[in-house]
């Protein structure tokens, strides 16, 4: 080849991969995947009024349904996406920007899967300041077997890899190595040590059939606590409420607090924090149609993205 055609040829690559050989998804990535797409339509239903109460009194949640899907336990949460078109959720940025460099997050996966193997364990007695209480439950199931426990997982390490492709340092209070608990106390003392910049328990709720809807618990002072303390978790919680009601479409609770606010001095998770935190009741497992979208992982990574914004809009 002369030097003129051989300098035409390189033009000739520079101006697409295609004419080298190369294919056209060789050229930029894919949309962003942690990004998510359109509110999904309001649905009802609530949630369990005690997410550290008794356990559940429908019994112990089977263990294969809890454990081992592949619905409970995606392969990359990164890369899942919610389904959908429309208004797309702030990712912090343009691609590549890290908005929560430097920030500590922890994130606490309400319950276990294994908690019902450990019952001595989960039911010894802890100080929660206002009173003593079980060191963990077993929580709830939806009525064909899908755990709280599966669920918190599952949004949890889908709302971890958000946040960490945004820059954030995230601590969960379990994994899947975890026998059982941790107790409530400890879940808290993981918050604490280093203090996080935010933490947020997930959960979902076992009320009546016919209740729908989420909720946000937040702090009500007691004496151990700081003002910054509970000033700083209730601007949390107006974060993820509204950041939450945005990305799922799901309604405010209609059965517990006000406007998807509740306010409690009896959680252990809440009572030991040193930290701004709150739970999030994502809405109610007993509900059917609640139920069918929390086991849609389309919808939990919706869930986890509608999280991860509302961390996000808090720290910023």
């Amino acid at each position: 080849m002369t030097g003129r055609a051989l300098a035409a040829a390189l033009v000739l690559c520079g101006l697409t991969a295609a004419a080298c050989g190369g294919s056209p998804d060789d050229v930029g990535a894919g949309p962003d995947q942690t990004t998510g797409s359109a509110p999904a339509p309001a649905v009802t239903s609530p949630g369990p009024p005690d997410p550290e109460g008794p356990p559940d009194p429908e019994g112990s949640p089977a263990p294969d349904t809890a454990e081992g899907s592949p619905e409970a336990t995606p392969t990359d949460p990164s890369t899942a996406t919610a389904s959908g078109a429309g208004e797309t959720p702030a990712t912090g940025g343009a691609p590549g920007a890290k908005p929560l460099q430097g920030k500590l997050v922890v994130i606490d996966p309400g319950h276990n899967e294994r908690n019902y193997r450990h019952t001595a364990e989960i039911n010894k007695q802890v100080d929660v300041l206002t009173q003593k209480k079980a060191c963990d439950t077993t929580g709830t199931t939806t009525a064909d077997g899908y755990t709280e426990a599966a669920f918190a997982t599952d949004v949890s390490r889908r709302m971890a890899a958000i946040l960490r492709a945004r820059g954030a340092t995230v601590k969960l209070t379990r994994d899947r190595n975890t026998p059982y608990g941790p107790c409530i106390t400890e879940r808290a003392a993981i918050g604490n040590r280093p203090p996080a910049d935010a933490a947020v328990s997930v959960h979902a709720d076992g009320a009546g059939a016919g209740e729908h809807g989420f909720h946000v618990i937040m702090p009500k002072k007691i004496r151990s606590q700081t003002s910054r303390m509970v000033t700083e978790s209730r601007k949390l919680g107006l974060a993820v409420r509204d950041a939450f009601r945005k990305g799922t479409g799901l309604p405010y609770s209609t059965y517990i607090g006000d406007r998807a606010l509740n306010f409690r001095d009896d959680l252990g998770g809440l009572n030991l924090s040193a930290v701004p935190k709150v739970f999030i009741e994502c809405g109610n497992m007993k509900n059917p149609t609640e139920a069918a979208k929390f086991q849609d992982a389309n919808f939990r990574q919706r869930i986890a993205l509608a999280l991860a914004n509302g961390v996000q809009d808090y720290l910023r």
